[in-house]
């Protein structure tokens, strides 16, 4: 079944879940048009399957493949069926950059039914009549990119569990605020002590500045906060006691009282 969704600014359906999804269309080092594309994927093999995802999120990135290095040039809101197939039909606006060869990809981010998400992307392609200019930031990355291979698979399934392996736990300690880039760090949540003595509370983080929006919003520059696994452990035993008999005598009285 095929999916069909203009967009005003760009975008691109196409799908790449997790490290089940091989994507076919767009191919690696492909050069397409800007306006309307196809893009097609299939099944790798590799768990978990599609049919272990729900919906999904596509992005259309350009840029190097790390944090900081990358710009998401449209953000697909809708929510994307995995069960409605493996292609999909997207409009690329030409203005929205300018083409830099291999340096679009696209990212799916996949609900997984059995909770967290995944994170694919595809390899780079190039983009042929854009009248936009590309980022400096995107020029800038793009010398030291080599071959056409995207970024690697970002695994969050399980409510995030394991979300925090293969990120240098440095990037865990810089202040969120002071943290740049689509993806964000936070630092491990704390377990609550068995007593608590403290009597006069203070945070443990300043408070964030904001600004209440009187307008429409860009498109939001954080995509994804990644937590710091979480390493406390609790264990327990099964209660051995047996169960305690019904009350007698005069208590079963004293509850008779309250039958009606």
């Amino acid at each position: 079944m095929r999916l069909s969704t203009l967009l005003p600014l760009a975008a691109l359906f196409a799908t790449k879940a997790f490290a089940d999804v091989k994507f076919t269309t767009p191919a690696a080092g492909a050069t397409i048009s800007a306006g309307s594309i196809s893009i097609e994927w299939e099944d790798s093999g590799d768990t978990p399957k599609l049919s272990d995802l729900t919906t999904y999120q596509i992005q259309l990135i350009q840029g190097g493949n790390d944090d900081g290095t990358s710009v998401a040039l449209a953000v697909l809101s809708a929510k994307g069926a995995h069960a409605a197939g493996t292609s999909a039909v997207g409009t690329v606006d030409p203005t929205i950059s300018g083409n830099v060869k291999n340096s679009f990809y696209l990212k799916m981010t996949s609900v997984a039914k059995e909770g967290g998400q995944v994170i694919n992307f595809s390899d780079r392609f190039s983009i042929s009549g854009l009248t936009g200019t590309a980022p400096a930031s995107v020029v800038t990355a793009m010398k030291t990119v080599t071959g056409t291979a995207g970024p690697a698979t970002i695994d969050q399934v399980s409510n995030n569990a394991g979300a925090g392996a293969g990120v240098d736990a440095g990037s865990f300690d810089v202040p969120y605020a002071e943290q740049s880039g689509p993806t964000r760090y936070a630092p491990m949540q704390g377990i609550p002590p068995t007593k608590i003595t403290v009597n006069k509370f203070t945070p443990l983080h300043p408070t964030s500045p904001y600004t209440i929006a009187t307008t429409w919003l860009p498109v939001p520059t954080i995509q994804t906060t990644i937590t710091q696994t979480q390493t406390f452990h609790a264990s327990s035993i099964e209660n051995p006691a047996p169960a305690q008999a019904g009350p007698t005598d005069d208590m079963q009285k004293f509850l008779n009282r309250w039958k009606d």
